[in-house]
C-alpha cells in the first residue's frame, strides 16, 4: 500500500506541474539591433545561465566556439542561436531564429531577429507576433541609425514594451557615464514612437552580468535584470478583450440539425446569448451555442477555437466576421495601410494582387503609394522620378488599398489581428507584403463617405497666415475627453471665458448641444458614436480653416474616432503644423461617479442607461494626448492655467 502511495503521489505532484505549466502565461518577444551588438551572445546566455539547453548542445557549442567563436577559445553563446553555416561563418544572424524557454513564472518565446538592413522583411516577420522588444545596443558605439530603424519597426508592428539593453559595458570599463549617455540619446526620440513602457538595463551579454543575474561590478544600477524584469513585465492587459471579433474560418454542417460556424476568437469575449451582428452583410442575431474541443462552453475568449451556432438562420460564409451589434468594426472596400515590401519583385501602384485578412481572401489593386519611409531616420523619404509608383525588397511605405468587395476590419493599433493583412501575387501565390491598417480611405482628397466623385475642396482668397496675423492666434481643435463627470464641459467653458478675456476669438463644441441639433438622429451604438465624433471633427476643421480656437467637450471613447478626428482636422497641412491638441481630462470612475452632475450613472446602474462609458461600454484612454488634466487633483483654474501655458507660443501670443 505505500509503494502504491507513493507512486499515487508521485502521479499527483507530476499532473499538478504540468497543470502549474499550462497555465503559466506565454511571453513572445524579439531581440533586434545592429550587427554585432550581441543579440544571439544575450539569447544564449539567457539560455545557458537558466539551464535550459541540454549537455550535448553545450558541448558542441563549447567545440565549434574555437572554430567559429568571436571569443578566442572561449565559450561564445552565440553560436546557440546562429545555426545557419553562413551566420557562424561572418558572425551574423541572417534569418528570425526561434527559441522556447521556461522559468518558474512564465513562458518565453524568443525571436532573435537580423540587424542587417536588407533582412528589414526578416524582423518584421519576427516581431509581428511579440508583445515585447529587447533593443540591443553597444555601448561602445552608443545610438545608431539602425537603433533608431529597429525602435521605428517595433512601433510601426505595435509593440509597446521596450527593453533596452546597452551591452558590453565591460568593454567601456561598466562607465555609468556611457550608459546615461545612451539612455539620454534614446529618450530624445522614442517619444514620439508610442511607446507605453521603456526600461534601460546595462548588461554584458558574453560575461552574463545583468542577464540572469545582477552585475557585482555595476553597482550603480539598482534596476531588474533582463530575466527578471521579462518575468515581471505586465502584458495581461495588452490583450484586447472589449472588441469581440470571430472571423468565420468554417462552415459546419455534419447534418440536417446542426450549423455551426468554426474559427478562432480573434480577440474580445464572446459569451452564449450576445447579441450579434455578421459582417459584412449586416445581419444580426444572437449566439445560440459555443462549441470547444470538450463540449459546450458559456463563454470563449481571444485565441481560443470554437464552433459557435446562432438562434436565427442567416447567410454566414468563411472570411465574415462576427461581431457585438454595439461594436462594429468597419466595413469597406478601402483603406489605408502601412505596407512592408517582401519580395525581390517590386510592388507596382495599379496593380492587382491577392489580399489574405484573418480569414478573407479578397482581390484587390494597390491604388496608391502615398509615400514611403526612411526607416533610418523614421521621416518620408524624398520622392524622385519613377520612384514613386513602387516600392522595393525591404521597403516600407504608406499605401492606400481598394478592394473588389467590403470586408470587416479594424485599424491595427486597436486590434493586431483584424488589422493585419498579407498581398499575394495572384500568379506565383506568393507573398508579397505584409501590411497594417491605419485608417479606412487614404487621404483629404479621398472622401471618407464616397457620394459623389465630382465634388472637389474649394479654396478661399484669404490665406491662413492673413488670419493668424489678423486675429493673433493660430486656428486649432483642443479635443477634451474623459469620462461623464471627469469635468470636460466646466473646463471647456472656463477655457472659453479665459481665452476671451486675453482677445483670442474661440468657441466651445458640447456633446450635449451637438446632439441636440446636428447630430439628433444618432444614438449611441459604437457605430453612431464614430459617426458623431467624424461630423463633430468636420464641424471643428470648418472653424479651424476659419482661424478660430474651437474647444470640444466629448466622452469620445474609442481612440480609433480620436484619430480619425485628428486626421480630418489636420488634414492637408504639414507634418509640423499642429492643429488638434487631444487633452484627456482624467478621473477615476468612482470619483466621476460620485459626482454625478446629470444623474447618468444613476440611471445606468439601475437599468435605464444601456451602453453608457465607463460602466456598461468602454472608455479608451488616450495613450499620448498633449495634455493630461488630473481634475480629481486640480482645482479648475489651475487646470486652465495648464491648458493656456500649453497654448502660448503654439497657438497664442
Amino acid at each position: 500500500m505505500s509503494n502504491l502511495a507513493e507512486k499515487q503521489k508521485a502521479s499527483d505532484a507530476i499532473a499538478a506541474y504540468l497543470k502549474q505549466h499550462e497555465q503559466k502565461d506565454l511571453l513572445r518577444f524579439l531581440t533586434c539591433g545592429s550587427v554585432d551588438d550581441g543579440k544571439s551572445t544575450m539569447i544564449g546566455r539567457l539560455l545557458y545561465d537558466c539551464h535550459m539547453l541540454y549537455e550535448d548542445q553545450v558541448a558542441e557549442v563549447q567545440k565549434d566556439s574555437r572554430t567559429h567563436g568571436t571569443t578566442g577559445d572561449d565559450f561564445d553563446p552565440a553560436l546557440f542561436m546562429d545555426g545557419l553555416k553562413a551566420e557562424r561563418e561572418q558572425g551574423i544572424t541572417i534569418d528570425v531564429a526561434y527559441r522556447y524557454f521556461s522559468t518558474d513564472q512564465r513562458k518565453f518565446i524568443i525571436a532573435d531577429c537580423p540587424g542587417h538592413e536588407q533582412y528589414t522583411r526578416n524582423m518584421a516577420t519576427g516581431a509581428s507576433n511579440c508583445s515585447l522588444a529587447v533593443i540591443l545596443i553597444d555601448a561602445r558605439h552608443g545610438v545608431i541609425a539602425q537603433t533608431r530603424r529597429h525602435s521605428f519597426i517595433c512601433s510601426l508592428l505595435g509593440i509597446r514594451h521596450v527593453v533596452v539593453a546597452v551591452n558590453k559595458m565591460d568593454l567601456v570599463d561598466w562607465s555609468q557615464d556611457v550608459f546615461d549617455k545612451i539612455k539620454s540619446d534614446c529618450n530624445a526620440f522614442v517619444p514620439r514612437l508610442g511607446f507605453s513602457d521603456m526600461h534601460f538595463i546595462p548588461i554584458s551579454a558574453l560575461k552574463g552580468d545583468n542577464v540572469v543575474e545582477r552585475s557585482s561590478v555595476m553597482d550603480w544600477y539598482d534596476g531588474p535584470t533582463v530575466l527578471h524584469h521579462l518575468e515581471n513585465v505586465n502584458i495581461v492587459t495588452d490583450k484586447n478583450l472589449v472588441d469581440m471579433r470571430f472571423p468565420v474560418q468554417l462552415v459546419q454542417r455534419p447534418d440536417l440539425n446542426f450549423r455551426g460556424y468554426a474559427g478562432t476568437v480573434a480577440s474580445g469575449v464572446i459569451k452564449r446569448d450576445d447579441e450579434i451582428i455578421c459582417l459584412p452583410s449586416k445581419k444580426t442575431s444572437s449566439v445560440g451555442s459555443i462549441v470547444g474541443p470538450d463540449g459546450e462552453l458559456s463563454e470563449a475568449v481571444a485565441g481560443m477555437a470554437v464552433t459557435v451556432t446562432l438562434a436565427d438562420d442567416i447567410d454566414v460564409s468563411r472570411g465574415d466576421v462576427i461581431a457585438p451589434v454595439n461594436n462594429v468594426p468597419h466595413v469597406g472596400s478601402e483603406f489605408e495601410a502601412m505596407l512592408v515590401w517582401m519580395h525581390e519583385d517590386a510592388a507596382a501602384k495599379g496593380k492587382s494582387y491577392l489580399i489574405r485578412q484573418s480569414t478573407s481572401m479578397v482581390p484587390c489593386v494597390l491604388s496608391d503609394i502615398r509615400y514611403k519611409v526612411d526607416v533610418n531616420t523614421m521621416h518620408r523619404m524624398p520622392q524622385s522620378a519613377g520612384t514613386e509608383d513602387s516600392m522595393a525588397m525591404n521597403e516600407i511605405g504608406r499605401c492606400h488599398i481598394s478592394l473588389h468587395r467590403p470586408i470587416a476590419f479594424d485599424s491595427y493599433d486597436s486590434n493586431h489581428q483584424t488589422g493585419a493583412f498579407v498581398l499575394i501575387d495572384r500568379l506565383t501565390n506568393a507573398t508579397v507584403g505584409a501590411g497594417m491598417i491605419i485608417d479606412r480611405l487614404s487621404d483629404d482628397s479621398k472622401q471618407r463617405e464616397r457620394v459623389s466623385q465630382n465634388i472637389h475642396r474649394s479654396q478661399g482668397l484669404v490665406g491662413d497666415s492673413e488670419r493668424e496675423a489678423l486675429m493673433k492666434q493660430k486656428g486649432c481643435a483642443i479635443w477634451l475627453t474623459g469620462l461623464s463627470g471627469s469635468g470636460k464641459s466646466t473646463i471647456a467653458k472656463l477655457l472659453e471665458r479665459a481665452l476671451v478675456d486675453m482677445g483670442h476669438p474661440c468657441v466651445v463644441l458640447d456633446g450635449d448641444n451637438i446632439r441636440h441639433g446636428l447630430n439628433r438622429d444618432l444614438g449611441f451604438s459604437a457605430e453612431d458614436r464614430t459617426e458623431n465624433i467624424r461630423r463633430i471633427a468636420e464641424v471643428a476643421r470648418l472653424f479651424v480653416d476659419a482661424g478660430m480656437i474651437v474647444i470640444t467637450a466629448f466622452i469620445s471613447p474609442y481612440r480609433k474616432d480620436r484619430r480619425s478626428a485628428r486626421a480630418i482636422v489636420e488634414a492637408g497641412r504639414a507634418e509640423n503644423d499642429r492643429r488638434f491638441f487631444e487633452v484627456h481630462i482624467a478621473a477615476p470612475l468612482d470619483v466621476c461617479e460620485e459626482r454625478d452632475p446629470k444623474g447618468l450613472y444613476k440611471k445606468c446602474r439601475a437599468g435605464e442607461i444601456q451602453n453608457f462609458t465607463g460602466v456598461s461600454a468602454p472608455y479608451e484612454e488616450p495613450k499620448n494626448p498633449e495634455v493630461i488634466i488630473r481634475s480629481d487633483e486640480l482645482e479648475p483654474e489651475q487646470a486652465i492655467d495648464q491648458l493656456v501655458n500649453r497654448l502660448k507660443g503654439q497657438v497664442i501670443t
